[in-house]
């Protein structure tokens, strides 16, 4: 790491460098969204970009935040047209980076008029739309995004509610479409559009859309400022209608994050939600808002909510962690150049521990169950195989290799475990922090300085170094803090840090049935539970028709030569199914004879033996008698709901 300044030097210089006005005083950029053609998975862009005469520039975003990968969908941009005062312009792709497009624009020009389209094959229904503005954003190359002024406006279907922290100043006449063959595409005329305030491509880029027919916004914690709001559209009428318990717990949400974090960056916050079984399966983070999916009946019941219990608070804490406070080199002044992810243990580490926390403590899962899932995790990075060879630093340095890729052997390759594992380091350093202190400090401390630097500001984003995150935990206890995150990120460990639970006086321990909360995620059949997981026994997953996903490299079956995309077809000489496998792993523990397979792999059928007689193994948390039980006091509430209000 390079040489700093001391934490509060660097933290000023950085606030200074980073401050922009939302929009610079040029003239800016005007962009129309029109996501009435949702439903047919195209979306279409009427942009105006003020110019000057000669060779010019355009881009589209490649490197999109919180995906920490060149991600955008460059591929999906269509229908492109150049004109001016009427005139269409010839325009060339850059030979090497493809998100370029180089127009001549003519003498006396001072506008261009752009044309998109994009195809959008997610997040998108009949009866709903999600707009993350990549999608259709195209701008001047080789400029900080944050100088460059935009003013966007939406065009939906009449009768559809809108979610954005952006903020409306009126409606207007829906601009004409100007692309090529739009006759079949162009909006009804009863579609209404909406202008939005002036702001700058960083921060439009970082301001999602989601519409629908069924909307529905929730006002929360009204006496918390700045305002928050939940905004819901789903594909059915009743479920925009959440059951009283979640909107209590997400109104409590609001209030532990007030608590916690001591300092807010935005100018008011929206948490995006759909509730859709095709166009959910989402979670990314922004300053001001959050787009978040689930599935139809995600937030339905207690076993639906169960496995998607801190997707919000996750989300919600990325406004602290993550897009407020960034890594110093993950921030870029653009979306072209590479994000360096090495410090991604904090960015997405700590967030995934305080949104597990904070989940528990706003009621959106019990202490109980936050102790379940933790084992979970926990037990499923300790039996990562890939530890063996790569640290989980790297698991950051390389995570737009990882993301996406593909899930066969992964356990050997390592995914993306700077989440998980970096939750356990955090963890550790909380249950560390208040053992050195009698429990008079903990982590709590520390955020309120880490992110809490500047006090309250609006969307803003202050660079950091592995340095800072040492002098501030330093101000809270000294300790050799450099060694303590080193040793656990940056070296080769063939175990998880299981400190922090030990520490907290629990133990993680394996027993021949499911936790309350496994059986009870179970129940829902979510996408989270889908299928038979043997990892702790056999070292396997499979889905609900017996394929193989993947094998646990150096356990059971990797020794007895299965692999990823087989299929079981039988056990024991009877037709497999998952409480058929069960069956015969519980007979294991009293039987010699080793489990019989029948596998199918293409067009060839076999026999496999797996010799193993240790019967289930499910991980759970017990708790250590005459330990301090500080898991149990990082999960208890810190506040309470005004007398009168949602609690």
């Amino acid at each position: 790491m390079p040489h700093l300044k001391t934490a509060v030097a660097l933290a000023a210089t950085l606030l200074l460098a980073c401050a922009a006005p939302l929009a610079s005083a040029q003239t800016p950029i005007q962009i129309t969204a029109d996501l009435t053609e949702g439903y047919r998975h195209l979306y279409h862009a009427e942009i105006d970009l003020p110019v000057k005469a000669g060779p010019a520039t355009f881009i589209t975003p490649r490197w999109i935040p919180g995906t920490h990968a060149p991600g955008g969908p460059l591929a999906d941009i269509t229908g492109v047209v150049f004109t001016a005062n009427g005139q269409t312009l010839a325009w060339r792709r850059d030979d090497v980076n493809l998100a370029e497009f180089h127009v001549e624009i003519p003498r006396g020009v001072t506008s261009i008029h752009v044309h998109l389209d994009s195809i959008t094959s997610n997040r998108v229904t009949r009866n709903m739309s999600v707009l993350e503005w990549e999608r259709l954003m195209l701008y001047p190359a080789n400029v900080p995004v944050k100088n460059i002024a935009i003013q966007p406006s939406v065009t939906v279907p009449a009768g559809w509610g809108t979610g954005t922290a952006l903020k409306p100043v009126g409606t207007i006449p829906t601009p004409p479409t100007t692309g090529v063959n739009e006759d079949a595409h162009r909006p009804q005329a009863s579609a209404v559009t909406t202008k939005y305030a002036v702001t700058n491509v960083e921060q439009l880029e970082d301001s999602p859309v989601i519409t629908g027919k069924y909307f529905h916004e929730y006002t929360l914690a009204p006496e918390i400022k700045p305002a928050h709001f939940l905004d819901v559209v789903s594909d059915s009428p009743n479920d925009v209608n959440l059951r009283p318990k979640t909107l209590n717990a997400i109104n409590n949400l609001v209030r532990e994050a007030d608590a916690n974090y001591a300092s807010h960056h935005y100018f008011e916050y929206h948490f995006l939600l759909t509730l859709s079984d095709v166009a959910g399966g989402e979670g990314l983070e922004h300053g001001q808002s959050s787009d978040n999916g689930v599935g139809e009946k995600g937030f339905s019941d207690d076993a639906h909510q169960l496995a998607e219990a801190d997707l919000l608070a996750h989300e919600f804490t990325h406004s602290w962690n993550g897009k407020y406070r960034r890594p110093a080199r993950l921030y870029q002044p653009d979306f072209a150049t590479p994000q360096q992810g090495d410090l991604m243990w904090v960015y997405e580490g700590m967030t995934q521990y305080w949104g597990n926390v904070l989940a528990a403590r706003a009621g959106l899962k019990t202490q109980a169950q936050y102790r379940d899932l933790l084992a979970a995790s926990a037990a499923q990075l300790d039996y990562k195989a890939g530890r063996d060879w790569r640290p989980t630093e790297d698991t950051a340095v390389a995570g737009s290799l990882i993301r996406g890729g593909n899930s066969e052997w992964v356990n050997w390759r390592r995914g993306q475990d700077y989440y998980q594992e970096g939750e356990l380091v955090w963890l550790d350093a909380d249950t560390t922090i208040r053992k050195l202190t009698n429990n008079q400090k903990s982590l709590d401390d520390f955020v309120k300085i880490f992110l809490g630097k500047g006090g309250n500001t609006g969307p803003l984003i202050v660079g950091y170094e592995f340095p800072e995150l040492v002098a501030d935990l330093n101000q809270v206890v000294p300790y050799d803090w450099a060694k303590f995150l080193s040793d656990r990120i940056r070296s080769i460990n063939v175990r998880a840090d299981l400190e922090g639970i030990d520490q907290g006086g629990y133990k993680l321990v394996y027993q021949d049935k499911p936790s309350a909360s496994e059986k009870l995620m179970e129940e829902a059949h979510g996408r989270r539970t889908a299928g038979t997981n043997v990892w702790y026994s056999l070292g396997m997953r499979l889905n609900e028709r017996g394929q193989i996903g993947d094998v646990r490299y150096g356990g059971p079956s990797d020794q007895a030569k299965l692999a990823p995309s087989m299929t079981l077809l039988a056990v024991n000489g009877k037709p497999y199914s998952g409480d058929t496998l069960r069956e015969a792993i519980r007979a294991s523990k009293t039987d010699t004879n080793p489990i019989h397979l029948l596998v199918q792999q293409e067009d060839a059928v076999f026999p496999i033996d797996i010799d193993y007689h240790d019967g289930e193994r499910f991980p759970v948390m017990v708790r250590v008698e005459g330990t301090s039980d500080y898991l149990d006091d990082i999960t208890k509430p810190r506040t309470t709901a005004p007398a009168g209000s949602q609690q």
